[in-house]
């Protein structure tokens, strides 16, 4: 991901270690200079310590291009990769977490971009290990409401829900209500775009790529930009669950983080 908005010229491996990627611009704060003296940050987001040693090891994090401090739990790395000014934080699993970390990201630095990059689970069928995809839309997946069987065959409905989706079971999936800067109150929002000059410098950078070669299969490995992902509060390990994603979201992939990122901005 970082490959594919910074520099062509990044290493190859860092596609190697994601299977989605998120390009997303703060709403408020990109449109506006950094505050006077201040540097203007790309930050790069990871969720866990996986993802997080592989790129203290990718960029030197710990070595001398680099300084580091720890802000309410949370430790920062502030540097330059490829010529541009970066801070690189592990936010933690979960959209509560994620949520947390990006929002004292953006209280703390002068943000002007944010960058997400890891592993996800694939629900696209087309989809194999080590493929990477980089949606233009996201959505929360278990926002919802649960309702008791009726004894024939549904549900008992509350009044006040309005069936939008098909259900799994009891799960009867809802768009998550939002507001947004400029946005009087709160809305129905069923995705969260990323940002439309980022992904048109990902499909650049996908041109001058060419094509990757996955390091255990050995086959060449499907790296796209487009399409739908979800996030939920849930580590997903059930195929049935996984179709009713694709059947409902046409969704690309799933992971706990990336629509809390994306609320925050």
């Amino acid at each position: 991901m970082a490959h594919a908005l910074l520099n062509p010229g990044m290493r190859r491996s860092t596609f190697l270690l994601t299977l989605f990627t998120f390009l997303f611009l703060p709403l408020g704060l990109s449109a506006q200079p950094a505050p006077a003296g201040k540097t203007p940050l790309i930050a790069i987001l990871n969720a866990y310590p996986p993802e997080m040693e592989a790129m203290i090891k990718a960029f030197d994090l710990t070595g001398p291009g680099f300084t580091s401090e720890v802000v309410r739990g949370f430790r920062f790395y502030r540097g330059e990769l490829e010529g541009r000014p970066v801070v690189l934080v592990e936010t933690g699993m979960s959209p509560v977490n994620a949520a947390m970390a990006l929002q004292l990201t953006l209280l703390k630095y002068p943000i002007t971009h944010v960058l997400f990059a890891g592993v996800a689970g694939g629900t696209d069928p087309a989809l194999e290990v080590g493929d990477v995809v980089i949606p233009e839309r996201w959505a929360y997946h278990d926002e919802a409401a649960y309702f008791n069987e009726d004894g024939k065959g549904g549900y008992h409905q509350a009044a006040y829900f309005k069936k939008k989706y098909p259900n799994f079971g009891m799960i009867h999936p809802d768009d998550v209500v939002a507001t947004r800067a400029g946005q009087p109150g709160f809305k129905r929002t069923p995705t969260f775009p990323a940002d439309p000059a980022l992904l048109a410098a990902a499909r650049r950078a996908l041109q001058k790529l060419g094509p990757i070669k996955g390091e255990v299969t050995g086959r060449t490995l499907r790296v796209e930009v487009g399409g739908t992902g979800v996030t939920g509060s849930v580590f997903l390990d059930n195929a049935a669950y996984r179709e009713h994603l694709f059947k409902v979201w046409q969704a690309r992939c799933t992971d706990m983080e990336t629509v809390a990122y994306a609320h925050v901005c």
